[in-house]
């Protein structure tokens, strides 16, 4: 009792003194140990996020890439003249001079230029099935020049085949390449062609070739085959063999730490279902790791020399630490008022310090989940709008492929080729992300290829008008920002009416804001359901998604002041029996080149 009052009797300082000198070895020895653990599992975690970010952006690139190469092939495959030209020579029929050039100087010419104008592609080869088709280069080709290609002599040649040389002129050091093989055929001949769409393999599967160190990536084909590029390491294959006999080529993307003969490596898997194949990514993290255990060291043996020297300043640290004890209750009485900027500074080492220390981190964390909450909200927003630009409506397009057979049975008129373009571009655009904002003039085009397919629907015509000087057509809006209007103009408000009429387009700039009017003379719409969809605009209510439902403009609405803040979106004026305008406001501002 007498020792226990005489300890609670000494001053702060002693005792801390006191547990200092016996605790002192325990205490470093511990929380090196933690500190420097969580500095190895930190160096570890950092890498596979690295290396799981860097196998989530190849994904998204290689995607692209298979998927221009998908676009690239069915393009070909739909090409009616040239399935005409290759049924031709399977039936081993004469084509007249004329035709030939006639063929060459349109339909090759142009898919010439399709093919150059898209950088990823080496080529895009159609071979014939005889030697009886006149060759056009670099598009069609005969029999006995496919045979030259690697892949001809394989029983079933259909689908992906990886890194071969371009041998179509006996080039023995011709690029190393990859391609999508595809049979053409029709229902008359059969077979009439094979088409390969070919693309370099750096292009293909850049990871293989990028020179990063300590850095090396192999791609393995379901068959077992290995594809390596430039960057590959010592004992490469061995170690991908050794991973192939523990089993990987999982669906999406999986990362793992590992550690091989004596090296520390992070190894990242991304099976890719459409070449039946694992692209398989490693990083050695050795250095990093053993720079962390000779810190360790060092660390250790330096705080046991200063250990000693350590009771000789706990007065010090004392006061200090009072001090920081007020400092932290006057933050955290700033904090409970709502200032979560508020940082406590020169926190220290001690426990007044980690206190405060973890008031930072804590209020660190609390920001970053306010950010990550907001950026998720984003992003759900983004996978909706995305979702929408992507979405196309099959009864739409089921309307007007139909219209157009019709006009190509019956009429056998060039206007087929004008139709099938503009749902070409029309396509194109709305299914191809872009990032940012697009021009007026851009979303014009594309809404005049829209009324040009809806007019093949009806025995009526919609009209477009427009009143846009030349710097409203470079001014910034989101994407498919016009369609939609001009969507729900035809659906609710003229398609009823079922007669020629208009729709008129106007555009000025207003003290600094654009500003856009879609004007229609269609049916309109009362006070009550015009106050019903402005509230669904707002968010009052909730969107059903079906017709009518008011979610296109409110998608509308969204991505406008996603983009330019609460001042700007759209507003709609309309009455029943008369006509409906919708205003559109976005600030002024010049397109993203600048012009």
């Amino acid at each position: 009792m007498k020792k226990r009052q005489k300890l609670d009797g000494l001053k702060l300082n002693k005792k801390f003194t006191l547990v200092i000198s016996c605790l002192v070895i325990l205490p470093i020895s511990v929380m090196a140990a933690i500190l420097f653990y969580n500095m190895e599992q930190n160096v570890i975690r950092e890498n596979r996020n690295y290396m799981q970010y860097t196998m989530e952006r190849n994904k998204d690139n290689i995607s692209k890439n298979i998927a221009s190469v998908t676009m690239t092939t069915q393009f070909f495959l739909k090409d009616t003249p040239l399935l005409e030209m290759l049924g031709k020579a399977a039936r081993q029929e004469k084509t007249d001079t004329g035709e030939l050039m006639e063929f060459y100087h349109s339909d090759v010419a142009s898919l010439e230029r399709l093919v150059n104008n898209n950088t990823l592609l080496y080529g895009v080869r159609v071979y014939a099935v005889n030697d009886s088709v006149q060759e056009m280069m670099p598009i069609l080709y005969s029999r006995s020049r496919m045979e030259r290609m690697e892949w001809a002599g394989e029983e079933d040649y259909e689908g992906w085949h990886f890194d071969y040389r371009d041998r179509l002129f006996d080039n023995r050091d011709g690029e190393r390449i990859a391609s999508f093989v595809t049979e053409i055929g029709d229902y008359e001949n059969g077979r009439i062609g094979v088409l390969e769409t070919a693309v370099t393999m750096e292009n293909l599967l850049p990871p293989l070739y990028e020179d990063i160190r300590d850095e090396w990536s192999c791609f393995v084909s379901e068959e077992g085959n290995l594809y390596f590029g430039d960057n590959v390491q010592e004992n490469s294959g061995e170690f991908v063999r050794l991973k192939m006999e523990e089993g990987f080529g999982k669906d999406g993307i999986y990362t793992a730490y590992t550690e091989q003969g004596g090296e520390h490596l992070i190894v990242s898997y991304l099976y890719i279902r459409e070449m039946r194949g694992t692209l398989l990514s490693v990083k050695n993290i050795t250095e990093n790791v053993r720079y962390v255990y000779r810190m360790r060291n060092a660390f250790v043996a330096a705080m046991l020399v200063l250990a000693a020297g350590l009771a000789l300043f706990v007065n010090f640290i004392v006061t200090r630490l009072l001090g920081k004890f007020y400092d932290i209750l006057k933050s955290i009485r700033m904090i409970q008022k709502g200032d979560l900027g508020i940082r406590i500074q020169n926190c220290g080492n001690d426990e007044m310090g980690e206190m405060g220390t973890q008031i930072n981190k804590m209020l660190d964390r609390i920001g970053q989940l306010m950010k990550e909450n907001i950026d998720r909200e984003v992003l759900a927003k983004n996978s909706q709008i995305r979702a929408l630009q992507n979405q196309i409506n099959a009864h739409f397009i089921y309307n007007v492929l139909e219209s157009v057979k019709m006009m190509a049975e019956i009429d056998e008129e060039y206007a087929i080729s004008d139709a099938v373009t503009s749902l070409g571009i029309l396509l194109r655009y709305s299914m191809k992300w872009v990032s940012g904002n697009v021009t007026v003039g851009e979303e014009i085009e594309y809404v005049k290829n829209y009324l040009l397919l809806m007019n093949l629907r009806f025995d009526y015509e919609i009209y477009l008008s427009l009143n846009l000087p030349e710097e409203i057509l470079k001014q910034e809006i989101p994407k498919m920002s016009l369609q939609p209007i001009v969507e729900n103009a035809i659906y609710h408000g003229i398609e009823e009416l079922a007669e020629d009429t208009n729709i008129y387009i106007k555009g000025m700039l207003k003290d600094g804001d654009c500003i856009l009017e879609i004007s229609d003379a269609g049916k309109g719409m009362d006070e009550d359901t015009l106050e019903r969809l402005r509230k669904k605009m707002d968010g009052e209510i909730e969107t059903d998604g079906g017709t009518g439902g008011g979610i296109g403009l409110k998608n509308v609405q969204d991505r406008i002041r996603m983009s330019f803040g609460e001042p700007y979106g759209i507003d709609i004026a309309s009455k029943a029996g008369c006509y409906t305008k919708v205003t559109l406001r976005v600030p002024a501002r010049q397109n993203r080149h600048g012009v």
